[in-house]
């Protein structure tokens, strides 16, 4: 992977959340970072933050943040993104693929088909867009010789976690990090899911302090949004970075193997033990 102040990153949906949390902890490693989302003015969403806040973060981190407006359900919008990256960069190192469409709705009990149609809107954004973004990324991947794309996900891909829609998208996207593993394996460029734990994001947080003493015991293992970003960075740098390309990776673990530690020196646990081992595939035949 490339010196730590030349390198070129990409995160999407990084307005807010985890997307927010990984550009953040990024930049703090001297990397230039292009911040993508749809939220340029506060109030614009019902939650706060812009691209443009997170991208003057990331440079007051001592990083270079470039906010860019980008409609990840637009491929024309996503197209004009790297077309961007490689007239100002010609490279791209890392593409964190975080922006997911998730609906009000999600989180709420009973059946699925009590809930709007609409939270099939993640199977766009989400799904969709970490596919056509990882199209559009690989021309700038596969002239640097080496790189790494990140798929954000979680748990829900192995069990039911907000119900079949919600599943469904993360169970695809863990798939497709597998299948795009084997392709760009030739070229050196390494393809990854994630699982994060539960994050204190805006989203999270909000819900929290609503009733804090109900959600106490939650707080107290959630993970920050920068604590994934660190974990990214430190998988860039693994010399053995090929050898998990293709895996889905619990980010609580690799922070483990890595000696990492969220703020306070706290240790987020991994949650293997409740929700059961990560999704693995059977091995490919390329004829």
């Amino acid at each position: 992977m490339s010196l730590l102040q030349d390198r070129v990153a990409v995160v999407t949906g990084a307005s807010r959340g985890a997307g927010k949390g990984i550009a953040l902890a990024l930049g703090a490693t001297g990397a230039t970072v292009y911040v993508t989302g749809r939220t340029q003015n506060e109030g614009d969403a019902p939650l706060p933050g812009t691209i443009k806040v997170t991208a003057d973060a990331v440079t007051a981190a001592g990083g270079e943040g470039i906010a860019v407006c980008c409609d990840h359900s637009d491929d024309d919008s996503v197209q004009k993104l790297f077309e961007q990256v490689a007239v100002d960069h010609g490279r791209l190192d890392i593409l964190v693929n975080n922006a997911t469409s998730l609906h009000d709705a999600m989180t709420q009990t009973g059946p699925f088909w009590e809930k709007p149609l609409a939270l099939t809107e993640l199977w766009d954004v989400g799904m969709r867009s970490h596919y056509t973004a990882a199209w559009y990324a690989a021309p700038l991947l596969l002239a640097n010789g080496e790189g790494l794309i990140v798929n954000t996900s979680s748990f829900g891909g192995r069990i039911y976690m907000h119900g079949p829609a919600y599943g469904a998208g993360k169970a695809a996207v863990d798939k497709m990090s597998h299948d795009m593993a084997i392709d760009f394996r030739p070229h050196n460029v390494a393809v990854t899911s994630i699982w994060m734990g539960l994050l204190l994001t805006e989203r999270t947080q909000r819900v929290f302090d609503a009733e804090p003493e109900k959600y106490a015991d939650l707080v107290a293992t959630a993970e920050t949004p920068e604590f994934t970003g660190w974990v990214i960075d430190r998988l860039a740098k693994d010399p053995n970075l090929m050898g998990k390309s293709g895996a889905v990776l619990i980010g609580a673990e690799l922070a483990q193997e890595y000696g990492l530690t969220d703020v306070n020196g706290r240790i987020p646990p991994s949650h293997r033990a409740f929700f059961g081992e990560p999704t693995t595939y059977g091995k490919a035949i390329v004829e």
